[in-house]
């Protein structure tokens, strides 16, 4: 068998593939080269898992020096020495060049092989294969190359793919939310973008559970001091700065190598910030998303909402909601002025995104449940929302703390509110709104589309409606005056700007021309309700 001995005068090239596209040991013993020698599993059947490199032929005892990891030693052990204390010294020589597997064939030296052998590859962990049969050990490492060559081969056209993927998307200035869905496509696994603080910036779960985001910060903060092989993670930076991290959860082997994949991903988003360094910020933007989505009820159920929700830093412990509409204030500046108060504000976009100023912008506040938002509170609020220009507040209803489900669901609704009232017309002289004291207004806004009320408020004003434009309006306001204030008179002349027997004039005219009593409650209601519908519409 002196034909199968290799010259120790040079290692063996072999090409670098990533572990995840060879071959295993139980995959090269399916191969016809070694399964016709009858392959018998003598040592650490348990480790048949492992990748093979490359396959050495070699009957030396000195090979291990010729040896770079990984690879599949076949042998005949013709030249091995005899004594068993040499023989474990061989072994565990072996074992530390990084051998995955020995295959011994027999009947070339050995007829069996010795048992010290055996106890000295399962001590060292070493796979240890007897063949029963003579196979061609030149058609072994033709097969296994040809399989090594032909994973590197698709590896590579892989790679050229996935490149050239990211690179479109990096030029075409793609967004890091589109990027990461990509990512999550291409790897078949949660993908998420997360902040150097470690919040969620973009998450694509690919359809696994949403329990994968409970607890991410502090978990990914431990998994950045305790090694976590269920986790792919690369740095998004460029130029000496960097934005965050992308991290690819378990997930299938890919052909470029999930690593590759991810690292392509991450430099698509770096080019993103370097084209637009004035950009929004990441964490604001990830924020900004959640929000809106939360708010136009795009999740996809309560439990993934709220653990979102969570893993962005709301709904802990301890802390009570509030849904709020703010205008005027960017959401860098209202974010600022929450832990200005002790709180932690979430944003989203403006309802007017052409002129964000003018918008009016969902918030999501969390604050102390110790902590009540009125009085002082809401002053220092508002000092450090006032950088410059007009700014206008609503204050939709609070929500304790409870379960976090119900929780979010109150906390949706309070915003709604929130939005509806601001969305509803006249802002009060302060400049800030409670949806508790405008009840009706705030039902007003949330039903404006609907036909029966437009119908209710053209049949109780169209005799005012009708008259010329100047008589309407005083009117109008006169009686928007009363039925905001039905039992102080004097209270309703003043917010009608008018003396006491000009507004009584006007009364007068309003009953005659209405055919009604302005004194019946029943009355004032349903034109409380009519002016309400009309100023939400003209408005």
């Amino acid at each position: 068998m002196s034909d199968r001995r290799e010259s120790e005068t040079h290692r063996t090239d072999r090409p670098v593939v990533e572990d995840s596209g060879l071959p295993t040991l139980a995959e090269a013993l399916e191969m016809p080269g070694l399964a016709q020698g009858m392959p018998e599993v003598l040592a650490c059947e348990e480790a048949l898992g492992s990748r093979v490199r490359w396959v050495h032929v070699s009957d030396s005892p000195g090979v291990g020096r010729l040896l770079d990891g990984g690879e599949l030693l076949l042998t005949t052990a013709s030249a091995w020495p005899e004594h068993p204390d040499d023989l474990r010294a061989l072994v565990a020589d072996f074992a530390a060049a990084g051998l995955v597997g020995i295959v011994i064939e027999l009947g070339a030296h050995y007829r069996y092989v010795p048992a010290v052998v055996v106890d000295a590859a399962r001590s060292a962990g070493l796979v240890l294969i007897a063949l029963h049969r003579e196979v061609k050990f030149v058609a072994v490492t033709e097969q296994v190359h040809r399989r090594i060559i032909d994973d590197q081969t698709a590896a590579l056209r892989a790679r050229d793919e996935v490149r050239s993927l990211f690179t479109e998307l990096a030029l075409r200035g793609a967004p890091a939310d589109y990027v990461v869905e990509r990512l999550a496509r291409t790897l078949r696994a949660p993908v998420i973008l997360e902040s150097l603080a470690h919040e969620v910036v973009v998450a694509d779960l690919a359809g696994v559970d949403h329990v994968v985001l409970e607890g991410w910060q502090e978990r990914s903060r431990l998994s950045g001091r305790v090694p976590d092989d269920s986790r792919t993670v690369v740095p998004v930076q460029a130029r000496g700065t960097r934005w965050g991290s992308l991290v690819a959860l378990a997930g299938p082997a890919h052909p470029a190598g999930r690593l590759a994949v991810l690292e392509q991903g991450a430099t698509a988003l770096a080019l993103g910030r370097l084209a637009d360094p004035a950009g929004e910020d990441w964490v604001h933007l990830g924020r900004r998303r959640l929000v809106d989505d939360l708010v136009a009820d795009r999740y996809g159920s309560l439990p993934e909402a709220a653990v979102r929700l969570s893993a962005a830093g709301l709904l802990s412990e301890g802390m009570a909601m509030l849904g709020l509409a703010v205008s005027g204030a960017g959401a860098a500046t209202i974010e600022a002025a929450a832990a200005e108060v002790g709180a932690r504000a979430l944003c989203g976009t403006p309802r007017r995104a052409d002129e964000p100023a003018e918008g009016w912008m969902p918030v999501l506040l969390a604050l102390p449940s110790t902590t009540t938002f009125a009085g002082a509170t809401v002053d220092r609020f508002l000092a450090a929302l006032r950088t410059g220009g007009r700014v206008r507040l609503v204050v939709g209803p609070r929500v304790d703390p409870a379960a976090p489900e119900d929780m979010l669901v109150r906390t949706l609704d309070s915003a709604h509110e929130a939005l509806d009232l601001a969305e509803s017309g006249e802002m009060g002289e302060s400049g800030v709104m409670w949806v508790r004291r405008h009840p009706l207004r705030r039902f007003v806004a949330a039903l404006r589309g609907d036909h029966r009320l437009l119908a209710h408020a053209e049949s109780m004003l169209a005799p005012v409606l009708d008259l010329p434009a100047a008589r309407r309006d005083d009117l109008l306001d006169a009686l928007a005056a009363v039925v905001a204030h039905p039992g102080n008179r004097t209270a309703a002349a003043t917010a009608a700007h008018v003396s006491r027997s000009v507004f009584y004039q006007r009364l007068d005219a309003l009953e005659e021309i209405l055919g009604v009593r302005l004194d019946d409650g029943e009355v004032l209601a349903a034109l409380h309700l009519a002016v309400a519908v009309h100023r939400a519409h003209a408005s």
